[in-house]
């Protein structure tokens, strides 16, 4: 993940003070390509990071080494924990990297730097779909996380007014985890219309902690789709095909003979994991349930009573 590439980037920075993107990739064991990504992207979100060309070159933070971060502007360090914050519920490294970059800002940007770091999570487990381009309204919603203000916007039609608590990124589907009068909810970004940040301050629980919350979340939309399984068979390499499909929904559960594997997937009702299989034609095997196949059969029965040539 690149959020603590970034976070080591910059620690090896204030260390030596300089760095060219040939002595990061082999420091960090990354390509020189992705070692200037990174670098560039530091700078792009407004960190002191720049280039210096020429004999002698490379990078370097504004002002020369530092052993700490406190030269960080407001808006420097809101950027930087931005881009490091979706990285610290998976990787522990980055979440201890993140307190000790916390200790070294000024106390005046602490809870600005801490709000940035909070406002996202990234939930690379999908539920089988997925929208690739990241909804503009995303933007906002981040700015009032991190404003601590009240958002009003319209969700399928109905008004709605919320205290925002973060925003997640699962699988390029992100959702707005909020506070309401009915007590949390979640939503869809790509559903929300017409928003806008209030004047009013947003009531956020003292100890939320968003890794947590969308634990929950998750447990309670598992619970109502996870309603039917099915057991299939089909070739090893065909698997990660079909877990992108159901994503969370798609577990390995043994190896076979033949390079093929038994997986179980699970939907709410028979005819979603049909629907899902149909296509696959005698790549997978359904070995249950019976409702399934029975499904399978129906969905077959219409395609060949319509499609077969006379």
């Amino acid at each position: 993940m690149r959020a603590d590439r970034l976070v080591a980037t910059l620690l090896l920075m204030q260390t030596r003070g300089r760095v060219t993107a040939a002595e990061l990739a082999a420091e960090l064991e990354i390509s020189v390509a992705t070692a200037r990504r990174d670098l560039e992207a530091l700078s792009t979100a407004g960190v002191p990071v720049y280039p210096q060309p020429g004999r002698g070159g490379g990078w370097r933070l504004v002002g020369g080494a530092r052993t700490d971060l406190s030269g960080l502007t407001a808006r420097e360090a809101q950027a930087l924990f931005l881009l490091a914050g979706p990285a610290a519920a998976a990787a522990p490294e980055v979440k201890s990297a993140l307190r000790k970059l916390m200790g070294a800002l000024p106390g005046t940007f602490r809870a600005d730097a801490s709000a940035a770091a909070d406002a996202v999570l990234v939930d690379q487990a999908g539920w089988g779909e997925r929208v690739k381009d990241r909804p503009p309204m995303v933007s906002l919603l981040r700015d009032a996380v991190i404003a601590r203000r009240r958002v009003r916007f319209l969700y399928n039609g109905q008004e709605r007014l919320a205290d925002p608590w973060g925003l997640v990124d699962k699988d390029d589907v992100w959702y707005l985890v909020a506070g309401t009068a009915k007590g949390r909810r979640t939503f869809r970004v790509d559903r929300i219309a017409e928003a806008a940040a209030t004047d009013e301050a947003a009531d956020r629980p003292a100890d939320l902690e968003l890794a947590k919350v969308w634990e929950e979340v998750v447990e309670e939309i598992e619970r109502r789709r996870s309603l039917l399984t099915a057991d299939v068979v089909l070739g090893r390499r065909h698997f990660g095909v079909l877990r992108d499909r159901f994503g969370r929904h798609c577990e390995l559960v043994a190896d076979l003979p033949g390079d093929r594997v038994r997986a179980r997937v699970a939907a709410p009702a028979p005819i979603m994991i049909a629907q899902e299989l149909a296509g696959w034609g005698a790549l997978v095997e359904v070995e249950s349930p019976d409702s399934v196949k029975a499904e399978l059969a129906r969905l077959g029965s219409e395609l060949l009573a319509r499609y077969a040539p006379e």
